[in-house]
């Protein structure tokens, strides 16, 4: 799902560690994040959502029951 920002990237993180499958960002140019990893979490933090540099984002959850924890948090297009 393309995402624009998120609400609360603290609480979203800590949503992503506690869900069951994997937590990916994708870029559009072709770079993914595993966002359950600490170092993956802090590049995010500090260079996409914090410098507004998220257009052609999207988070690919492995998972689907884990999509209605992180809900909360996402802002989509």
């Amino acid at each position: 799902m393309k995402i624009k920002d998120i609400s609360e990237p603290t609480r979203f993180f800590e949503a992503v560690n506690s869900c069951a499958g994997r937590v990916e960002l994708l870029s559009s140019e072709g770079d993914c994040l595993n966002l359950k990893s600490r170092l993956c979490q802090y590049i995010a933090l500090t260079q996409v959502f914090e410098d507004q540099r998220i257009e052609g984002i999207e988070l690919a959850i492995s998972d689907p029951n884990d999509l209605h924890l992180l809900l909360p948090y996402i802002i989509t297009e």
